[in-house]
């Protein structure tokens, strides 16, 4: 009998590796659901704590469900002055994600429960992460600029804490609409890259904390997470739209990839993208200005009959996000940001019906090598 070889998937393309009730993708449709909403309804009508307490209790909250919500992110925003010491103590140096992540490891250090892997307990982790990363992000950028941190305001949203702790200013409420839209979005996808090293390092019963850290070194890869800084900075560099078909034409004559354009799943176009594309023309046109929107358009344009590449949701969030004056090193982070909502409901599914995630490989080496003294070896 001759034994079939085994089936090798390149970067585990179109494999089940396991079964959730958080997220569904359509590869046809490029539609995506949460917990069994479209994600269009949802960030064109949620708030991001309903999104978060969705992801996490596994349906949407009552308005005494919300309030005691509220209330938990509120109580748990603060900043430990530990990580104060550990900003200090970084190289200047240090990428944001760096930071945020050796951040997220001494929190677990510092939680007597940290290794805890029960519901409840990961559900409390849960909250205290997506609550206090947002005040991390913003007083690591207040440290590297030489400027004291800005305290979490109670009476704030979870999107409106984040700009005025960043600036020290809530902007108009069209900006933290348009915002809490892009957090929603990024807030969960399936299977995605450093959602599975979650879940890989949550089946080793190693804790919450190790399992985000795990996360965030991989959405930092520029082929996870950057993809909208590269966007941005591409733009930056075209600048205006008159330059934007030969600077295209230009990449793609020398096999360069445009970034925000593909997708490992998608492969008609990326519905996330169709609403924050929305919000980046309709922010140009408040900012008197809408250049970066119109550029963007003709690239699309050019990338669709070129090379049958639609945008995904990174393509115009990064003009989205250069609009509402977000600092271009903290787009990942912002990500970040959003995706501990995701991360941190598949590491508790994971939890409460683990089973190790141990994949195997196909060996193509060489068989029947003989060990020689290493004197004997040539």
């Amino acid at each position: 009998m001759t034994l079939q070889p085994p089936i090798y998937h390149p970067g585990l393309e179109g494999v089940f590796a396991g079964i959730s009730s958080i997220c569904d993708v359509d590869p046809e449709t490029g539609g995506l659901l949460y917990r069994g909403y479209s994600v269009e309804e949802l960030s064109l009508q949620a708030t991001f704590e309903e999104l978060a307490y969705l992801l996490f209790i596994g349906r949407l909250p009552s308005r005494a469900d919300l309030d005691a919500f509220l209330i938990h992110l509120s109580q748990n925003r603060a900043l430990p002055g530990q990580l104060l010491t550990l900003f200090q103590l970084l190289p200047a140096s240090t990428h944001p994600m760096d930071a945020l992540r050796a951040a997220v490891s001494m929190l677990g250090c510092l939680d007597p429960t940290a290794t805890d892997p029960a519901h409840e307990a990961n559900l409390r982790k849960a909250i205290r992460l997506t609550a206090i990363i947002p005040t991390i992000i913003a007083a690591y950028y207040k440290h590297v600029h030489d400027q004291p941190p800005i305290a979490p305001d109670p009476h704030l949203s979870h999107c409106q804490n984040f700009f005025q702790m960043l600036t020290g200013r809530v902007p108009d409420g069209f900006i933290i609409k348009a915002f809490n839209t892009s957090m929603i979005l990024y807030a969960e996808h399936e299977f995605n890259a450093s959602t599975f090293s979650a879940r890989v390092t949550a089946s080793t019963l190693s804790d919450l904390y190790s399992a985000i850290t795990s996360a965030i070194g991989t959405l930092k890869g520029r082929l996870h997470g950057g993809a909208n800084e590269q966007v941005m900075r591409m733009l930056l560099e075209i600048n205006r739209p008159e330059s934007a078909l030969v600077w295209v034409q230009n990449a793609l004559g020398k096999k360069k990839r445009v970034p925000g354009f593909g997708h490992r799943v998608y492969k008609k176009g990326d519905s996330r993208a169709l609403v924050i594309k929305r919000f980046s023309k309709e922010l140009g046109e408040r900012a008197g200005g809408t250049k970066w929107y119109e550029m963007s358009c003709i690239i699309e344009e050019i990338m669709r009959k070129e090379k049958d590449l639609y945008p995904n949701l990174d393509f115009y969030s990064a003009s989205a996000y250069n609009l509402m004056g977000l600092p271009l090193e903290l787009y990942t982070p912002i990500f970040v940001m959003s995706r501990i909502t995701g991360w941190c409901a598949h590491v508790i599914e994971q939890q409460d019906n683990n089973r190790l995630i141990r994949p195997r490989c196909a060996y193509n080496g060489p068989r029947g090598l003989k060990y020689v003294p290493v004197d004997q070896r040539p």
